[in-house]
């Protein structure tokens, strides 16, 4: 099946041009900035695994019942179980889909790709990333090796294998990926939107300059004086962004760099839970955890003080380190 993603150059520069770049504040809630989602949307999410998960945007979705959205991320962890699980997405792309190191293979992506019709294209790590890139530059595709010779290469037509025009070698070329909107989340932004990140990137820079839109959740919102003076730190300029959202542990259960790891005992009851039965248990979790919450602060209650506190000191432990 081919990926339907690309759009003419032309039609990106209009969208682009529509766009409003102004400095100018963004903050909003997160009920306001999932206005920015609509069904059927192609969704980039920033991250990878479980760090910076923008998971207080993806739980939001999830309760505003989004529908068919195609979902994009370098490498996918208990995040594609919940956008399956809930329904929201019936298409992933990426480079790896699992539960975790810890607990391997996602049942609930088994069950939703062999049973319920659900589509997950598979590409290389590097593959995703100049994707992403491509997107950004503007350019339909950019030209890899990655994933010559493998059989991730025999599942994806999308990619075409050419000869070098300069060199005569074989290259892979892929195609841009630009998604209607980005979901990205990070430790501090102000509120136009300037964002900085601490620790590894991942592909989050290329994913906000494909987008057409951009949503930042971060941990705090912090002053732009702040931001200029360490100028150097900010990743992601405010140009690229139309909404700011501050939600602290916005990423929990998953991990945020220098500020909380992962919530390992939270983690692994949902696991059990889910791979005993992916559909029951599954929608047990949603229920609790998602619809029942009034708020994101009443979510978070419910993974528990004790265990939000243990993982903020194991990550600032890290960091100062």
């Amino acid at each position: 099946m081919l990926d339907a993603q690309l759009e003419p150059y032309s039609r990106l520069r209009e969208n682009l041009a529509k766009r409003d770049r102004s400095l100018r504040e963004k903050v909003m809630s997160l009920e306001e900035a999932a206005s920015f989602v609509q069904n059927g949307m192609k969704v980039g999410i920033g991250g990878s695994t479980m760090s910076r998960t923008p998971m207080a945007m993806i739980w939001e979705l999830v309760r505003q019942r989004r529908e068919h959205l195609s979902c994009s991320r370098c490498i996918t962890s208990t995040d594609g179980d919940i956008l399956f699980g809930s329904g929201i997405s019936d298409h992933i792309i990426t480079s790896w889909f699992a539960q975790g190191i810890l607990w391997g293979l996602s049942k609930v992506m088994r069950h939703h790709i062999e049973t319920q019709g659900k589509r997950y294209d598979e590409w290389s790590h590097m593959a995703v990333g100049m994707r992403f890139r491509a997107g950004g530059m503007g350019v339909p595709f950019l030209p890899i090796r990655s994933m010559l010779g493998s059989d991730v290469m025999a599942q994806r037509p999308e990619a075409k294998a050419i000869d070098c025009p300069f060199t005569g070698e074989k290259l892979l070329l892929v195609p841009a990926l630009n998604p209607d909107v980005a979901l990205i989340h990070v430790q501090r932004c102000d509120a136009y939107g300037n964002a900085q990140i601490d620790g590894l990137q991942f592909m989050d820079i290329d994913l906000a300059m494909a987008a057409n839109s951009v949503i930042l959740t971060t941990e705090r919102i912090v002053s732009n004086d702040q931001i200029r003076r360490a100028p150097d730190q900010t990743k992601i300029p405010f140009f690229c962004v139309d909404a700011v959202v501050e939600v602290p542990y916005g990423s929990a259960p998953h991990e945020c760099y220098g500020l909380y790891e992962p919530m390992m005992k939270h983690m692994s009851a949902y696991v059990a839970q889910v791979n005993s039965d992916p559909i029951e248990g599954m929608q047990a979790y949603l229920d609790k955890y998602f619809h029942a919450p009034k708020s994101w602060n009443e979510y978070l209650a419910l993974i528990g003080m004790e265990e939000l506190l243990d993982a903020s000191q194991k990550g600032r432990s890290i960091y100062n380190d």
